[in-house]
């Protein structure tokens, strides 16, 4: 009896001898598992950028810096160009030019006026392209009023159902014209002693406004303003 549990004490310390090696080489694998590449894992996770792109100002209306008003109706700013590439290429002076490249405020130079011969409560704003190539304008400024450099809170009405691309075209070295009606209905207002013009309310930001002294102050009472024109004439015939 003695012998045989030893054989038996000898065999089960054998067997489990054998068990323990297995195990260890089998919790092995088991702990290293798929082996992954952190660099792999990292690129994933990162965007990976072919070029640099910058603003280019193209069919958007980006921030321009900020520009400033002058006294002579002058207002220094830098906007986008629609439809710009950078380079002038083809006819720059033409009509379908102007059509995709708004006006720059830099290049524009806008005043006030009062026609002779034109009914009293009427002045004509005036709007010069002084940039080397043609450049569209909405299809009538946004004209505003202050008194004593206040804003009255009112705004000439436009023709309705217009707007969006530049519509009128203005080469280098012509001009503008737009008639504004500060009372024709002959209404009581109050009184306004400056113009407030925005070439081009559509791809113009506000900051590219100027403020116009009127010569002879006048009472502002559900004003009206006409579209751009080629004269004068042509600008008053709108009313």
């Amino acid at each position: 009896m003695r012998t045989y549990r030893l054989r038996t004490t000898a065999l089960v310390a054998a067997t489990a001898g054998l068990a323990l090696a297995l195990t260890a080489c089998g919790g092995s694998d088991s702990a290293g598992g798929p082996t992954t590449n952190p660099a792999a894992t990292k690129s994933a996770d990162k965007s990976v950028s072919t070029g640099t792109v910058a603003p280019s100002g193209e069919g958007a209306s980006t921030a321009p810096s900020a520009g400033k008003a002058t006294g002579t109706g002058t207002a220094t700013a830098t906007p986008a160009k629609a439809g710009s590439s950078g380079k002038n290429t083809g006819n720059t002076t033409g009509d379908s030019y102007a059509y995709t490249h708004p006006c720059s405020a830099r290049d524009l130079t806008v005043k006030v006026t009062s026609p002779t011969g034109a009914p009293a409560t009427v002045r004509v704003i005036t709007v010069t392209n002084n940039g080397s190539t043609s450049c569209g304008l909405d299809y009538f400024p946004t004209v505003g009023f202050s008194a004593k450099g206040r804003a009255l809170g009112l705004q000439a009405t436009a023709p309705g159902g217009l707007g969006g691309a530049p519509a009128y075209p203005v080469h280098p070295g012509a001009t503008a014209y737009a008639a504004v009606d500060l009372n024709p209905s002959g209404g009581n207002g109050p009184v306004a002693d400056e113009v407030n013009v925005l070439a081009d309310k559509e791809h113009m930001p506000n900051a590219d406004g100027v403020s116009l002294q009127l010569s002879k102050p006048g009472s502002v009472a559900n004003p009206k303003v006409g579209l751009y024109r080629t004269n004068t004439r042509d600008a008053l015939s709108a009313f």
